[in-house]
């Protein structure tokens, strides 16, 4: 018999425990997820005005240095 701190637990609240562990993981997992998509769109929006930018100034001549 193991302790149930070790894994091996028979009982409802250690099953309890567990099932309320994996819905706080999920949670945290699935807000992490959400943020890491909302930085993935900010990156893609700021690739592609940039891509504008630089295709935009391609098509001009550039101005005098001086």
């Amino acid at each position: 018999m193991l302790l149930p701190f070790l894994g091996d637990c028979a009982h409802s609240a250690c099953r309890s425990g567990t099932t309320g562990y994996q819905a706080r993981k999920l949670r945290f997992l699935t807000t992490w997820r959400d943020s890491v998509e909302r930085q993935l769109a900010a990156l893609n929006a700021a690739i592609h005005t940039l891509e504008q930018q630089m295709a935009r100034d391609s098509d001009q001549p550039l101005p005098p240095q001086g």
